[in-house]
């Protein structure tokens, strides 16, 4: 049984068909990388996946559970999450509060916010734990507007990872960050247990070599090419239109 699949998604918006046909399976404990170029619909099909998105058409299964008109929360609780490509935080409580927080909304604590945060005991004790897993441990007690950039990215897979997800879905989680920075999210994510489905959009192509099993390549909406980076990297048709004569690529790119 797949992890999560769809079935000839369709999206547009107006006259413009952004996503066309996408079927695709995603195998329980792989990493897939979804590439292209801007415009390419890599975030509509996130968007779609996630449930921020309703499809024209088409299916999307989570192992053999039609989830398609799920929407967002509905879809987290059935086992998938997702980081964005700009940061959702709050911004005025520390690491361990906002981890705390996200373990005791998935522990489900209905009544959290009517107490006060030092009496969750269980879920600050995951709350560290996660800080570790992160590597934010020493910074329990920093607000998470005083984190650096790629320490707020690593916080939102954190979050991400509070609600206990079979499927994770990251949008491009190195995207703005130094070389050092993106070591670090390149350690963590490589570093998640493949009890975990990874679905990640990319354009560090260093990063999707290295991570990735199977490689998706949307062009104008559709599926280019697909398979192991091995066959991405020979594939004439991917050079062609990806990379576009050698010209415009992204840093990591060349190597493809």
């Amino acid at each position: 049984m797949t992890a999560l699949r769809t079935h000839r998604l369709q999206k547009s918006f107006g006259s413009l068909a952004v996503t066309r046909d996408i079927t695709a399976a995603f195998e329980p404990g792989t990493r897939t990388a979804i590439i292209g170029p801007n415009g390419a619909g890599k975030t509509t099909f996130f968007n779609l996946l996630s449930g921020n998105l309703r499809p024209d058409s088409g299916t999307i299964y989570l192992g053999d559970r039609d989830i398609t008109k799920l929407d967002v929360a509905a879809r987290s609780r059935t086992g998938i999450a997702r980081s964005f490509q700009r940061n959702n935080l709050f911004q005025d409580i520390t690491v361990r509060e906002s981890l705390a927080l996200a373990c005791a909304l998935n522990a489900r604590e209905t009544a959290v916010f009517w107490r006060p945060m030092t009496r969750l005991v269980a879920s600050h004790a995951r709350a560290d734990a996660m800080s570790e897993r992160i590597g934010l441990a020493d910074s329990r007690d920093v607000a998470s507007r005083a984190l650096s950039y790629g320490s707020q990215r690593q916080l939102e897979v954190g979050l991400a990872l509070a609600s206990e997800p079979t499927v994770l879905l990251l949008d491009e989680p190195t995207s703005g960050m130094s070389p050092e920075e993106t070591s670090q999210m390149h350690r963590l994510i490589t570093t998640l247990p493949r009890t975990l489905t990874i679905i990640v959009i990319e354009h560090d192509m260093d990063i999707v070599l290295d991570f990735a099993d199977r490689i998706i390549v949307l062009d104008y909406g559709r599926v280019l090419a697909e398979g192991i980076p091995a066959e991405i990297r020979a594939s004439e048709v991917v050079r062609e239109r990806y990379l576009g004569g050698g010209g415009g690529v992204h840093r990591g790119e060349a190597r493809l």
